[in-house]
């Protein structure tokens, strides 16, 4: 009876991570259940189940992805509010020299060794001068902000990589939830398994019976539909409409997580995709440092006004970054660092002593992946296009906890009220036997090599069956002492 029943409201839990159809959890599929023919009626029940177990145990940290995702969006404009006066200058007349600004914010910064400069991109934009400085944290730097037309330091603020501290405590709060390299996995865990969520929800979805006759019934949700249909139709029809960007976010969040990211780089690299960079190297002869602190010896230098006249002159535009000779014998690096669309990302290198351009390296020359690398991490961060990016990003990440909580509340609506159970049941167990070998086999292998290069996916999955196992041996015992 338990069986005929859950294969009878199956259909029911097409779209019901978690939570889905009605199987008690311990029962095996019989071999003459009721099913729909052919390889999709063999394939759906184990996608069900593994639909189910996903959503339950990896829907809290999608959730807590998601939530801090939420938050993220809103870090432009709380550091436009928060940080006015660092960022912000009054126009008067013409700016000051850059080496002016410089030495105004060394002065502020004195044991500081100098990192980078970020010229003002605007008349009402200030300078950053980026420093390094002992006893800062790893990955931190301590960033002067100066006032480019009276070369007056409006403050320093401590920074990570180009984001103020608002942004980057939201960052790091989304990446690793201030827990370091071990609350990293949390975020790489999410990300391992958004896709299969997806993936798998929409082929639940657009499979069964009921919606696959009509395009309304996939897209929009049911009218007059009560109970856990409705809230099955809401999680089905916006799970349809957020597909394609929380398959985006998946990704491009692997591509720089801790275990799957290094295969994804190794991949990369044996395409030629990897990001390439300038040269700095000067040939034999070349130019030195600008003994501005970086820590080489001292030569002839231009300053840093004729190295941004040269930049400039080369075409590069809008917000560019400074960088000094790292070492004798190399040159200043200068990049654009637009990530707005259309990206500006081209990057120079001068000789100090003459102020040439030695190398130049422009965006439209990048190889195709390390093109979409870039502007799919952009476009995760809500860079690529500017208010309308973050609009997206905030209506995914409320798309899919929205998502994660109908998947609960279906749980629930699924629970025993007769027998007084707390929580809903699982679909059937046993459904990979009915699998035809055509089709075990191949996704046996899809999946061991996915999982061995996307180990927060292959190490749950695993997790998931050993406990599946244990609750199949829990109930056959249970049933064994039911018959005695």
């Amino acid at each position: 009876m338990a069986a005929s029943r859950s294969t009878s409201v199956a259909p029911e839990g097409t779209a019901a991570p978690p939570g889905g159809a009605s199987g008690d959890g311990t029962e095996a599929v019989p071999a003459n259940a009721a099913a729909e023919p052919g390889t999709w009626g063999s394939l759906r029940p184990l996608l069900l189940r593994l639909h189910f177990y996903a959503g339950v145990l990896v829907g809290p940290f999608l959730l807590v992805a998601a939530l801090t995702g939420l938050a993220y969006t809103a870090a432009p404009q709380l550091e436009s509010v928060l940080y006015k006066h660092e960022l912000k200058v009054s126009p008067r007349g013409e700016a000051a020299s850059l080496a002016s600004q410089v030495a105004a914010a060394r002065r502020a910064v004195p044991d500081g060794t100098l990192v980078s400069v970020s010229p003002a991109p605007g008349r009402t934009d200030s300078t950053r001068v980026v420093f390094d400085r002992p006893g800062l944290p790893t990955g931190t730097t301590l960033t002067a902000f100066v006032d480019p037309y009276d070369h007056k330091v409006l403050g320093t603020l401590r920074t990570n990589g180009q984001w103020l501290p608002v942004r980057a405590w939201l960052d790091d709060l989304h990446r690793t939830l201030h827990l370091g390299d071990l609350g990293r996995n949390y975020s790489e865990l999410a990300a391992s398994w958004l896709w299969v969520e997806v993936l798998g929800g929409l082929a639940l979805w657009i499979g069964a019976p009921r919606t696959r006759r009509r395009l309304r019934a996939v897209v929009l949700p049911r009218r007059g539909a009560r109970g856990r249909r409705r809230t099955m139709s809401w999680h089905g029809a916006v799970g349809v409409w957020a597909s394609v960007g929380l398959l985006g976010l998946s990704a491009t969040g692997l591509t720089w997580s801790a275990h799957a990211g290094a295969s994804i780089g190794e991949l990369k690299g044996a395409l030629g995709g990897n990001t390439p960079t300038v040269s700095a190297a000067l040939a034999t002869g070349g130019g030195g440092t600008s003994g501005d602190g970086s820590g080489a010896a001292r030569t002839k230098d231009v300053g840093i006004d004729a190295v941004a006249a040269a930049a400039h002159g080369a075409g590069l535009r809008g917000l560019v970054v400074i960088s000094p000779p790292v070492k004798a014998g190399s040159a200043y690096v200068v990049k654009e660092n637009t990530r707005s669309w259309p990206e500006q990302q081209d990057s120079v290198a001068v000789d100090p002593a003459t102020g040439k351009v030695t190398a130049t390296l422009k965006f439209d020359d990048y190889p195709v992946l390390a093109k979409l690398t870039r502007w799919g991490v952009d476009a995760h961060m809500g860079l690529l296009f500017g208010l309308a990016n973050q609009i997206v990003l905030a209506l995914l990440a409320v798309g899919l906890i929205m998502m994660i909580l109908w998947g609960y509340r279906m749980w629930w609506l699924r629970r025993p009220t007769r027998s007084g159970g707390a929580l809903g049941r699982a679909p059937a167990r046993g459904a990979w036997r009915r699998l035809p070998g055509r089709v075990l086999a191949p996704a046996v292998v899809a999946i061991a090599v996915v999982g061995y290069h996307v180990p927060l996916f292959g190490l749950p999955l695993l997790a998931f069956l050993l406990v599946d196992l244990a609750v199949g041996a829990v109930g056959r015992r249970r049933g064994e002492r039911g018959a005695r």
